[in-house]
């Protein structure tokens, strides 16, 4: 991890991998992490923490899973949104988005309980940014 500074472009421009998050910097405990995704995630849940998801580029949509049913979130450009721990969520981007997310080191980009990972969607807890990033 750079302890330059480093615009979330050159971030974003440093890898091509979709739903495969890269570690941009830690605060404390939390990792800020960047994803290009585009298609869809897979049902997951984070039992003992909340997601943060703010949208660089593009339009996200965040299915849920609440007591009240079923119902999904549509977040533009400069949206923000956070699942709260223990929902059950699915996030989507049928045109392709940019990502921003904010969780704990160590949180894996499938939760702690999960649908059966397509190829598409990398089970990580963050990847390093390449060096030149």
């Amino acid at each position: 991890m750079s302890n330059e500074p480093i615009t979330l472009a050159q971030a974003l421009s440093s890898f091509d991998a979709l739903w495969s998050p890269r570690v941009v910097t830690r605060v404390d405990d939390y990792d800020a992490r960047v994803a290009k995704v585009k298609g869809e995630h897979v049902w997951h849940v984070h039992e003992d923490t909340d997601e943060f998801f703010l949208v660089l580029d593009g339009e996200l949509h965040i299915a849920l899973r609440e007591d009240g049913g079923e119902r999904t979130v549509t977040l533009p450009t400069g949206a923000v949104f956070t699942v709260p721990r223990g929902t059950e969520h699915k996030p989507s981007a049928p045109e392709g988005a940019a990502i921003l997310l904010f969780e704990p080191t160590g949180t894996s980009s499938v939760g702690d309980r999960h649908d059966e990972v397509p190829a598409h969607v990398d089970a990580t807890t963050g990847h390093a940014l390449p060096e030149r990033a």
